[in-house]
C-alpha cells in the first residue's frame, strides 16, 4: 500500500484549466473522497494519478516515490469505472481473472486469487456463469473483484455506482465501504454524489472549478464549511441563505434585513469582530437548526407557512419570510401548522454561519 500526496498539481487542456494548484495527501489505507459537481476537475485528478493524463506542472508522489513521469503501467493502480467494462462473453471467472492471465501467471496461482476475490464480494455462486445475465450489483462486484486481485496499492473508483437504482446504490455504498476496510488498500473515491462520500469516506476534498475547497472529515466538513459552496453542496435537505447586514442594536451585533432582526451571541461576535470587509454578508443556517415555534418570542423571526412536507420521522417545513426569501426548517412529524399561518422561526446560534458576499469565505470557521 502507499499513500497518495499531490502538491501543487495543474491540468491544461489547451487553453481550458482543468485542474488548479491542488494540493493534498491521501494516507496509507485511507478510503478518500474527490466531491463536487460535474466539470469540476475531480476525474481528471484520478486520471493524473492514474497514468492516463500528463500532468501541466506539480508533484505526484506514491509514498516517497515521485510518479510524474512513470508510466501506467508500473504504478500498481487499479481503476474501477462507471460503465463496469466487462467483457459480456466471458464468465465471471474470466473478467476477475483477466488482469492475471495478461500477467502471464500460473493457472494455481491465478485461481487462488479468483476464488479469494469471489468469496470476498459473495460470487462463488456464479463464478462460472456469464456476466450478461447479472444484475447490476453483482457486475459491479465483479468489475471490483477484476480490480483487487492484483493487489494494488492505490484502488481508484470513478464514480461507480450512480447509475443504479436508489436501493441498490444503499446497498452497494455498506458493501463498498466494508470491503475496503477488510482489504486496507489506500481508495480514492471520485463521486458527484454527496451523500455516498459522507457515508463512506474517512475524508473528502470537495471541489469547484478546478480547485480544492476544502480538505477535511465529513463531520468536519458538515459543520464547519469553509466557505458558502462547500455549506451550499453539503447537506439534505441543503443549508438556508439569506442576505442580511452586519449592524449593532442595544449595543450588541446583530444581523438585520427586511426579514430578519437576529441578536448574535458573544461567540459568534467574537468571531465577526475581526471582519473589515462590507457590512453585507449571507447567513446560513442548516435546516435542522430551525426550531420553529407558534408564539413569538425573542430573537425569533416571523415567516409564513407554504409547504409542508411529511417524511414518517421528520416533516420539512417551506417557509416564506416577509422578504420574500424561502427557508426549510426540519420539525417533529406531529407538528403540523396549518398551510398560509405565520410561525416564527428561531436558529440554534451555535451553529450559525456567517459567510462574506465577496469571498463567500466562512466567518464563523
Amino acid at each position: 500500500m502507499a499513500s497518495v500526496e499531490l502538491r501543487n498539481v495543474w491540468k491544461k487542456y489547451g487553453d481550458v484549466v482543468a485542474c488548479q494548484d491542488i494540493s493534498w495527501t491521501c494516507a496509507d489505507g485511507e478510503f478518500f473522497s474527490l466531491l463536487g459537481p460535474s466539470g469540476c476537475g475531480k476525474s481528471s485528478t484520478m486520471r493524473m494519478i492514474a497514468g492516463l493524463e500528463s500532468i501541466t506542472s506539480g508533484d505526484m508522489f506514491f509514498g516517497e516515490r515521485r510518479i510524474n513521469d512513470l508510466p501506467p503501467r508500473e504504478r500498481n493502480v487499479a481503476l474501477v469505472f462507471e460503465n463496469w467494462a466487462l467483457y459480456p462473453n466471458m464468465t465471471v471467472f474470466d473478467n476477475i481473472a483477466f488482469p492475471l492471465w495478461v500477467r502471464k501467471m500460473p493457472r494455481a496461482d491465478i485461481e487462488k486469487k479468483v476464488v479469494w476475490a469471489a468469496k470476498l464480494l459473495g460470487l462463488l455462486d456464479v463464478l462460472h456463469s456469464n456476466v450478461r445475465g447479472l444484475s447490476g450489483g453483482q457486475q459491479q462486484r465483479v468489475s471490483i473483484g477484476r480490480a483487487i486481485v492484483r493487489e494494488p496499492q492505490v484502488l481508484l473508483m470513478d464514480e461507480p455506482i450512480s447509475h443504479l437504482d436508489a436501493s441498490l446504490r444503499a446497498r452497494m455504498r455498506e458493501e463498498l465501504e466494508n470491503l475496503v476496510r477488510q482489504l486496507g488498500v489506500t481508495t480514492i473515491y471520485v463521486t458527484h454524489d454527496q451523500v455516498e462520500a459522507m457515508a463512506m469516506a474517512d475524508r473528502i476534498a470537495v471541489m469547484d472549478l478546478g480547485k480544492t475547497l476544502q480538505v477535511a472529515t465529513p463531520k468536519e466538513i458538515y459543520n464547519r464549511p469553509w466557505n458558502r459552496f462547500v455549506a451550499g453542496f453539503i447537506g439534505e435537505p441543503p443549508m438556508n441563505f439569506a442576505q442580511v447586514e452586519i449592524g449593532q442594536e442595544n449595543g450588541w451585533s446583530c444581523l438585520q434585513s427586511p426579514s430578519i432582526s437576529l441578536e448574535l451571541d458573544p461567540e459568534l461576535q467574537g468571531k465577526i469582530s475581526a471582519h473589515q470587509g462590507s457590512p453585507q454578508v449571507t447567513l446560513g443556517v442548516r435546516p435542522e437548526d430551525v426550531a420553529v415555534y407558534i408564539e413569538h418570542g425573542s430573537n425569533r423571526v416571523p415567516a409564513v407557512v407554504d409547504f409542508a412536507e411529511h417524511q414518517g420521522e421528520r416533516t420539512i417545513l417551506t417557509l416564506k419570510l416577509t422578504g420574500g426569501e424561502i427557508f426549510l426548517a426540519e420539525v417533529a412529524a406531529d407538528f403540523s401548522p396549518d398551510l398560509a399561518s405565520t410561525v416564527f422561526m428561531q436558529f440554534d446560534l451555535q451553529h450559525v454561519h456567517i459567510f462574506e458576499n465577496e469571498t463567500g469565505l466562512n466567518l464563523t470557521y
